[in-house]
């Protein structure tokens, strides 16, 4: 009876001597090498796409001076609209270029090392749109902003990489939020720079959209004091000692348990080679990871979020606020979602990422309903309006705690080694399309359905929760391999109770 007793629950009781042996709490070093990462990685993505709002109107000033004194005549309102939507959109195009090679870069040069490589991309960039006012010339501005989508894309394929394999198990989830998290203050920089107090003037538009250089001079200051990846040393390169070495650095002295999960992980990817993107999706085995991540990237651009800040500046304008004080109203919805980020990046260690992302997509299935609600009824009462205010500001809030947070870390969870550069590539192309694909469809869904838009949204909300609840299984201090060996589990299971009329008793 002892030795069966041993032999049951001698695995469990190992494993829980190595959970409390875990890092609980990160160290300097691994907090600095995060925020290192992400202020030349997405923090530049969110930035790119917040701060090219504030100086529409100058910028169309500009192209349309310049129009004037190369053919002495005004421009057309539609072709100014054409080269304004040109200058705004070439940013997705870039994106979607940037993440396409992005995990191959990440395989040649190392994660560390295609993330400093990266920044001269956002140095041309920039370079390229301060000249664009001083030689006359708006084309500048068309191939700068397409450069900074190429860096954008490439950070938001490449950090979040870094991030999974330099954080220990136990604070992957905290450390993998710094994705999300330096996203929001991306977008909330964009807005309070772009301010009239700050650079937002007329004068001062060249100087606002060149500032993107500034995170890629400090990047490039910062990063290289810290490791690369310890997993892509010891994995790919086959580099012992520099795998040590960066796990000292990053984990202090305390470093045994992550050195044998990284070895384990090892010795079962041998002979492996990292995996193409095609070879990825003609893997049956890892199918399930595969529409999971695909799924989960869609949604994360088609849930609603985007026709939230399109309807915004109209329900701030049906509230009565001031047209001079909304930009700093559109800060406080930038506050919002930043500080949601840093309570996700708090909470995920302790409710696990299932309850965050299934909570955070029913919250805003709910938010779609009574969105509706508001905007159908906008004039029956004054109050009205401020309601709408409130969807607003929840809709962001459950995006932030969800959705906005969990994404690239579930990302990075379900795939090992040898799959997850090309995984991020499918799943970034899958976004940066995405996000493409609601720019120019939604105008129509708004023209065509109006307030009833967010039905659409509903629907795709409602689904993603009832997907991730039955599909995703929880990763919350799991290895690598533990969350493939469940994911491979819970897929038997389906598959099983799938062909068995009554499964279940």
């Amino acid at each position: 009876m002892t030795e069966e007793f041993v032999h049951e629950y001698q695995p469990l009781l190992i494993k829980e001597i190595k959970d409390k042996k875990r890092i609980k709490f990160p160290n300097k070093s691994l907090l600095l090498a995060v925020c290192a990462a992400c202020i030349g990685g997405t923090f530049q993505y969110g930035y790119n796409i917040s701060v090219i709002n504030a100086p529409t109107t100058y910028v169309q000033s500009f192209i349309n001076e310049t129009w004037r004194e190369r053919y002495q005549t005004n421009i057309s309102e539609d072709v100014l609209t054409l080269l304004w939507s040109t200058i705004v959109s070439i940013f997705t195009v870039g994106g979607f270029i940037g993440v396409t090679i992005g995990g191959t870069l990440s395989v040649k040069l190392g994660r560390k090392g295609t993330l400093l490589t990266n920044n001269i991309f956002a140095l041309t960039a920039a370079l390229l749109i301060g000249l664009s006012y001083p030689t006359g010339l708006f084309e500048l501005l068309i191939i700068g902003r397409f450069f900074t989508g190429i860096n954008a894309g490439i950070g938001i394929c490449v950090q979040p990489l870094y991030l999974g394999e330099i954080a220990p198990t136990s604070l992957r989830g905290a450390m993998g939020m710094g994705t999300s998290i330096f996203i929001t203050i991306g977008i909330l920089t964009g807005q309070v720079i772009g301010l009239k107090e700050l650079l937002g003037k007329e004068e001062y538009w060249p100087i606002l959209l060149s500032t993107t250089c500034i995170p890629a001079i400090l990047q490039l200051l910062i990063l290289p004091w810290f490791p690369e990846s310890p997993r892509f040393l010891l994995i790919d390169r086959g580099d012992d000692e520099g795998c040590k070495k960066a796990l000292k650095q990053l984990h202090c002295a305390d470093y045994d348990c992550e050195w044998e999960d990284i070895e384990k992980e090892r010795n079962n990817l041998v002979d492996f080679q990292a995996k193409k993107p095609w070879e990825l999706l003609s893997d049956r085995s890892i199918r399930w990871q595969l529409l999971t991540i695909i799924l989960l990237n869609a949604a994360q651009q088609l849930n609603g979020i985007n026709a939230i800040y399109f309807y915004a500046d109209y329900l701030f304008k049906q509230a009565g606020i001031p047209a001079d004080t909304r930009p700093y109203v559109t800060v406080g919805t930038g506050a919002c979602e930043c500080i949601t980020a840093l309570t996700c990046g708090m909470l995920i260690e302790c409710l696990g990422r299932k309850v965050l992302i299934t909570g955070g997509y029913t919250l805003m299935s709910i938010c779609c309903v009574l969105f509706t609600l508001t905007l159908t009824f906008q004039d029956a009462s004054p109050v009205i309006p401020y309601l709408s205010m409130a969807c607003v500001f929840a809709f962001i809030l459950s995006f932030g705690l969800g959705p906005g947070g969990v994404t690239n870390i579930l990302t990075t969870e379900l795939f090992t080694q040898t799959s997850r550069p090309a995984a991020y590539m499918i799943a970034g192309s899958v976004n940066w399309l995405s996000f493409f694909f609601i720019g120019l469809v939604f105008p129509f869904i708004v023209i065509g359905l109006q307030q009833y838009c967010f039905l659409v949204f509903l629907v795709i909300c409602s689904l993603m929760a009832v997907y991730i609840y039955l599909v995703i299984p929880e990763t919350k201090n799991k290895t690598f391999l533990e969350i493939q060996n469940e994911f491979q589990t819970s897929k038997t299971v389906r598959e099983v109770g799938s062909e068995i009329p009554f499964f279940s008793s």
